[in-house]
């Protein structure tokens, strides 16, 4: 679960940065067809799941 949260949380900081230098994921453009505010948000739930998950498990796991 500390692989996918990190994953989810790159992707998601990657998503929100490329909008503002022009560029976008082609698996991400769906989001674009329910309007900016719904984009915004689904980009930063990824982002904020992302974190989540990886500060949840981030000790699990260590001995």
């Amino acid at each position: 679960m500390k692989e996918l949260g990190l994953g989810l949380l790159l992707v998601g900081l990657v998503s929100l940065v490329l909008p503002f230098v022009g560029m976008k994921f082609m698996f991400l453009s769906w989001i674009e067809q329910w309007g900016e505010t719904t984009a915004w948000l689904i980009r930063g739930g990824v982002t904020l799941l992302g974190l989540a998950l990886w500060l949840a498990f981030r000790n699990r796991g260590e001995a």
